[in-house]
């Protein structure tokens, strides 16, 4: 055994052990003991809390009572930058973990369809970043170590994450420095809790905001069928049921179905155009619409509707499966 692979083994053993410790005392991790360690430490308190935050985020302990404490303790401005630091170090200390210990053996051992969506992300970069930082798809901590399996660049990895994580880091910031200014009584209380409040309405739309940003436009029947004719690797996904899939109206040749009922649970089963044009169809474009906002928050870089759908495509005469 060479000296890497054992070095590889050591330190996976010993943040298996850590993590495991971590999460059996997680229940000693609370804003009321942070804020008295952190009181104690003088005037390296905010190092001290960004040390905390950090390693937090490697051992999988909750941030959100860290991004309140932040704001609890030094307010929303200091609060904010300590607490974005913390988050990022720790986001950078796990993406390299998870790099050094497998994204090699994933490397060589993934294929199929877990091949093709690290390829879709790879081949997004730092776009896909900004956005699940913005939509949190998967749990933060998790994510970390995930996308570390992954060749996306360390630059544009921490760049991205720094960045779009801004936004709910001063929204959860502020709410703790709020919380704080309540129990204490301060001057202005309402109108910080209903500024933290109207935060916190902001990051809680910007899902639905960042997943139509995604989304192409509707496209008509005439460039749909010019579409067909010449963009490759186009998925036409009609989210029908199977009944109406099979029915009157029949269905276009390349289709392929997926009730829209049931997206969710067979995302992976089309998780290989992640980066390549998806072409949304129904029987008008109702369930399209829903559908396009399922794909848009899985990651999927390129969505469009078919504007009018099956009807339209009849009403012009073009050619149908039934």
């Amino acid at each position: 055994m060479n000296n890497n692979r054992l070095m590889r083994i050591v330190l996976f053993l010993g943040l298996l052990a850590a993590v495991t410790l971590a999460i059996i005392y997680r229940d000693q991790f609370d804003a009321a003991a942070l804020e008295s360690w952190v009181r104690d430490a003088g005037p390296v308190a905010p190092l001290l809390f960004i040390l905390i935050y950090a390693l937090a985020t490697v051992l999988f302990l909750p941030g959100s009572v860290l991004t309140l404490a932040g704001g609890a303790l030094f307010g929303p401005v200091l609060g904010t930058f300590y607490n974005l630091t913390g988050a990022t170090l720790g986001a950078t200390l796990a993406f390299l973990i998870a790099r050094y210990l497998a994204a090699d053996w994933v490397t060589n051992k993934t294929g199929g369809r877990v091949k093709q969506l690290i390829n879709g992300v790879e081949g997004e970069g730092w776009r896909f970043v900004a956005f699940v930082r913005l939509v949190p798809l998967f749990p933060f901590n998790l994510l970390n170590y995930a996308l570390g399996l992954t060749r996306l660049r360390l630059l544009h990895y921490i760049l991205a994450t720094c960045v779009f994580m801004l936004p709910g880091a001063i929204a959860y910031t502020y709410l703790g420095y709020a919380g704080r200014e309540a129990v204490a009584g301060g001057e202005g209380m309402i109108r910080k809790v209903l500024l933290a409040l109207a935060l916190l309405a902001v990051v809680a739309f910007l899902p639905r905001l960042i997943g139509s940003l995604r989304r192409g436009p509707m496209i008509d029947i005439a460039e749909f069928r010019q579409r067909l004719d010449t963009v490759k690797n186009l998925l036409v996904l009609d989210v029908r049921t199977t009944e109406d899939f099979s029915g009157e109206q029949g269905h276009i040749q390349q289709a392929v179905n997926i009730p829209v009922e049931d997206l969710q649970q067979r995302m992976e089963e089309i998780g290989n155009y992640l980066e390549q044009p998806v072409a949304i169809i129904c029987r008008t474009d109702k369930k399209s619409a829903k559908a396009a906002l399922l794909l848009t928050e899985a990651g999927f870089a390129d969505v469009h509707i078919v504007r009018g759908g099956m009807t339209r495509w009849i009403a012009a005469g073009l050619p149908v499966i039934r």
